[in-house]
């Protein structure tokens, strides 16, 4: 796998994509050869980086920085970044900086249902805050408080 596949792959997940509409039949494609679309919408915001912005390029210096500061993902298994991502798309649903414990359990239902066979779904919740404070992601306030970096 070349350098560039290894850095897309740290912060996209399969529930990130969806299969492609079938090609043509005069497509020169390999025969079992399957298209995707991207879903940008299923990429948590954190987890972008704007190259253009209102039509105007981002400096080399911005986006390597926000590359670096999403580096720590790559470090997760597959399993683990979904619900990491999860978690952390979860979160910036509640639409501010500072939260609570029961701010995020809010969203237990819509975990539940993207990780069916987790049962321990607030048990996993925590694990995740502190994954995303051990990335550097997340700054634990205590008391059960948090803050996004």
């Amino acid at each position: 796998m070349g350098r560039a596949n290894r850095d897309f792959d740290s912060t996209i997940r399969v529930c990130t994509f969806c299969r492609g509409a079938p090609e043509t039949s005069g497509a020169n494609r390999a025969p079992r050869w399957v298209g995707c679309n991207i879903l940008l919408d299923k990429i948590p915001s954190d987890a972008r980086i704007p190259i253009v912005n209102n039509g105007k390029p981002s400096s080399k210096k911005t986006v390597r920085d926000a590359y670096q500061q999403l580096r720590p993902l790559e470090k997760l298994t597959v399993e683990r970044r979904g619900w990491t991502l999860d978690v952390l798309q979860a979160i910036q649903s509640l639409g501010k900086n500072e939260f609570g414990l029961a701010d995020i359990y809010s969203r237990d239902g819509e975990l539940a249902k993207l990780h069916p066979n987790n049962t321990q779904i607030r048990d996993k919740i925590r694990q995740q805050l502190q994954e995303l404070r051990d990335l550097g992601l997340l700054e634990f306030l205590g008391g059960g408080s948090y803050r996004l970096r």
